[in-house]
């Protein structure tokens, strides 16, 4: 297996991106704007605000204001509202939900953070501990591309005869696996490995782009091996807290994985499913970066932007040095940050 490792610690924003065999598994994206107290792992002193015992669960103050915290809880435990608690985040915030915890003690005081989350230089050193990390153009690079195949629904991998649609709702995430089946090979064998690859496939979109909930995947054909499925879906869905369902009648394997990060179109996007402003300001100042670490002779290089992403991204781009430089233009609105050297 080939692992690669990657660190781009761009002004506003860094990231961390693995390959495995030439594949994107992960895309990993802190933002300097984060609240500290949500992300994954951070532990904290919390306050009981309010139970709710429809969900299972109470919501917990962390002095970070909204959205609270929410803390499953067992019928075992016996917690009252305004009881100060120790917590540690498991999974992160997505969409208007805060952070998912888990009670680790009592606790004493005011709501706060007692120590932050890994950051994504350590969380890189969990996943791949002994792999080299590889930074600079090459970090940005691969950035970019984890990045659109993250965003991407349709998925071409010719040299299995494959294509995946992977798509979410606020209900379940949906997967389509089409094959288009070798001349000359056996018919069934030919479907298992699809069956298998597709699955192997869609584990690895999924996490990618972070996503988690109800899983229906629509396999290749009808009539299937319900055992040998449901071992290929648990060596494709390897967290401990995955579930594997059984195949349906209608060839529909399904299953649920736990949330773990917040899904990377959250992160990037805005509720129009268009790139955010805070996005495009950290694009003008990742690009000229990149454009800076590639072309070393120009004195100097000069990104332009809209009024509205130029404002933001200022105070990037004075980080990357005195060759950068920024020009708002009125007519750019918000699209693609434009770079010269004029």
């Amino acid at each position: 297996m080939t692992l690669e490792v990657f660190l781009d610690d761009t002004p506003g924003e860094t990231r961390g991106v693995v390959s495995r065999d030439g594949q994107w598994t992960h895309l990993l994206i802190d933002r300097e704007g984060d609240v500290p107290a949500h992300r994954p792992g951070a532990r904290s002193v919390g306050r009981l605000s309010e139970l709710a015992p429809a969900l299972n669960g109470a919501f917990v103050d962390l002095g970070a204001g909204e959205p609270l915290g929410f803390l499953p809880l067992r019928k075992a435990d016996r917690l009252g509202v305004g009881q100060k608690i120790e917590v540690e985040v498991s999974a992160a915030a997505r969409e208007l939900k805060g952070p998912t915890l888990r009670l680790t003690g009592p606790g004493e005081g005011a709501p706060r953070l007692l120590s932050a989350g890994p950051t994504v230089a350590e969380r890189l050193a969990a996943l791949a501990p002994n792999a080299p990390v590889r930074t600079g153009a090459e970090a940005i690079r691969a950035g970019l591309e984890a990045e659109e195949e993250a965003l991407a629904a349709d998925h071409l991998f010719a040299q299995a005869g494959l294509s995946l649609c992977v798509e979410r709702t606020r209900a379940m995430i949906a997967v389509d696996i089409d094959h288009a089946p070798a001349p000359g090979r056996d018919g069934r064998r030919d479907k298992a490995r699809a069956n298998r690859d597709g699955l192997a496939q869609a584990a690895r979109l999924i996490g990618l782009k972070g996503w988690g909930g109800l899983v229906a995947i629509d396999l290749v054909g009808v009539g299937h091996d319900g055992d040998l499925m449901a071992k290929a879906a648990r060596a494709a869905f390897t967290d401990p807290e995955a579930v594997i369902g059984p195949v349906n009648r209608f060839g529909v394997q399904m299953l649920s994985i736990p949330w773990r990060t917040t899904p990377i179109e959250t992160r990037l996007l805005d509720a129009g499913g268009r790139r955010s402003v805070e996005t495009l300001s950290i694009d003008a100042a990742r690009r000229l970066r990149l454009a800076l670490a590639e072309d070393t002779r120009s004195p100097y290089l000069t990104v332009r932007c809209g009024a509205e992403v130029g404002s933001l991204a200022e105070p990037l781009i004075r980080r990357l040095g005195p060759r950068a430089r920024l020009e708002i233009d009125p007519a750019f609105a918000l699209c693609e940050p434009r770079i010269n050297s004029d």
